[in-house]
């Protein structure tokens, strides 16, 4: 049962965020150092998270397969750049049934090395082409630094591994996915995202170029909620993916790999959530709605119950996903601050004057206070107004992110300026890019500021570069990041 209260955000907010993942019980420790529990409430949420995107997964074309935990660790060794970017980050196994392996096994990273040795032995002709799958599993990062969700050891998400006759195929392949992230980021999570390319800096080991959708959350920090990688023929060209193209002629197949992870929970926790724990997008919340029956006196409580209950049955059927809080053993009030705690969307209210009136009382999380009640809602047509109350919440839930990271983006001319809005404001920085890879190495190290994207839209058109002072129509998007 959650307790009440959480430290509140503008005092600690990495302890807000951890107060509201454990006493809304989405997660939990594990007794290994860096892994973590997640919880039926969480797992819940990672589910409709899985739904929603395997279904837009299905709709482009995609099917589901699974592929081997273990990866032999000479397949990473096969592509130079991969194993170095994720040599710091191995778990590796060097023993099984009590005897030492003749070959150490790596617990998968990532899967690009064991899906790149099956795509060898099942690619032979264009006309095996393209091969579109998604695995949905986990994987292991050896991570020094731990926060449940965002970033732990062990981590739930789906890989999508791609592989395509032509460059051009595999670039759209690839751009066709971050949108599909975009897309669910958005419209499901109420979370804006600005879509672009990463720097050479910050891309993934192994890949021509990387994408990303990027989020601003509460307190101004980035996070990059999902990667979409065009690999080019790299990986091809190391495990040996050869076809017959049309001409007749062998050539290697171009392959792409897209993933969103369980830190999608911890984006949606930090970019929606206020002093009193979760605030939960309705089209991914656990629960839509939770009843609360209320009385004072014991006459009056089958009657509220009965319509409690009727209540509950008619948004059941309605498809809504609905609980009857009928525990007699606490307070209305309790209830109330522990569904809230809890995020739920909606809370419908019924006490005896409501029975008297056939009617309940809605009170919409993401508007505290009397503000946020609508009182006298008619049991006749409930189903119909509790859904549009839904859709309601749920617009104003990106409304209100959107607005947060407009009011927290800026832009500077110089350095100085740079260095002083990371210090007074934080936030997402737009700036003109001209520098090198080192220089981007330098901005990380005397500010913590790492460019999160060259993003797609740039309305600024040419300029001149903050730090190089040379022109240029590239445009970056700084800020620190999780």
């Amino acid at each position: 049962m959650a307790e009440k209260g959480v430290t509140p955000r503008s005092a600690d907010y990495a302890r807000w965020y951890t107060d509201v993942v454990q006493k809304a019980e989405l997660a939990d420790y594990s007794p290994v150092k860096g892994c973590m529990v997640i919880r039926p409430y969480g797992y819940t949420l990672w589910e409709n998270i899985q739904a929603a995107l395997d279904r837009r997964f299905k709709d482009t074309g995609h099917v589901n397969a699974y592929f081997p935990l273990f990866i032999p660790m000479s397949f990473l060794q096969k592509e130079a750049e991969h194993v170095q970017g994720f040599a710091p980050e191995l778990a590796v196994v060097t023993v099984g049934g009590g005897k030492e392996l003749d070959e150490p096994l790596v617990v998968r990273p990532t899967s690009e090395t064991i899906i790149g040795h099956m795509y060898s032995q099942w690619i032979r002709s264009y006309r095996d082409l393209p091969v579109l799958i998604n695995q949905w599993g986990n994987v292991v990062r050896w991570e020094l630094r731990t926060r449940l969700f965002l970033r732990t050891t062990e981590f739930l998400w789906q890989e999508g591994h791609t592989a395509h006759a032509t460059e051009q195929e595999a670039l759209e392949e690839t751009i066709r996915m971050l949108g599909v992230y975009a897309d669910f980021a958005i419209n499901e999570a109420a979370i804006p995202v600005i879509q672009g390319k990463k720097s050479q800096r910050e891309k993934f080991a192994g890949a021509v170029d990387s994408y990303t959708i990027e989020a601003m959350m509460g307190n101004g920090w980035a996070l990059q909620s999902g990667t979409s990688h065009f690999l080019g023929q790299n990986f091809a060209r190391a495990f040996d993916i050869t076809f017959l193209n049309q001409n007749n002629e062998l050539d290697h197949a171009w392959t792409t790999s897209w993933g969103l992870s369980t830190r999608m929970v911890g984006a949606i926790i930090m970019t929606h959530g206020d002093d009193q724990g979760l605030v939960l997008p309705p089209r991914l919340a656990p629960l839509q709605a939770v009843i609360v029956p209320i009385w004072r006196k014991d006459a009056e409580q089958a009657a509220v119950r009965e319509l409690a209950q009727r209540v509950f049955a008619l948004l059941k059927a309605a498809g809504i996903r609905a609980k009857l809080d009928d525990r007699d053993e606490l307070s209305a009030g309790f209830k109330f601050n522990d569904w809230e705690m809890r995020g739920v969307p909606l809370r419908i209210e019924i006490g005896p004057r409501d029975v008297e009136q056939n009617a309940v009382v809605l009170a919409r999380r993401d508007v505290p206070g009397k503000e946020g009640k609508t009182f006298g809602v008619p049991v006749d047509g409930l189903a119909a107004a509790v859904d549009a109350m839904l859709t309601t919440i749920q617009a104003n839930l990106l409304r209100r992110a959107t607005a947060h990271r407009d009011a927290n983006t800026h832009t500077v001319a110089t350095y100085d300026e740079f260095k002083q809005a990371l210090e007074d404001r934080g936030g997402f920085i737009r700036v003109h890019w001209a520098g090198t890879g080192e220089d981007e190495d330098r901005i990380k190290e005397e500010t913590k500021a790492t460019i999160r994207c060259f993003p797609f839209e740039k309305p600024e058109g040419e300029g001149v570069c903050f730090y190089t002072g040379r022109r240029t129509d590239q445009v970056a998007i700084f800020a620190r990041a999780y």
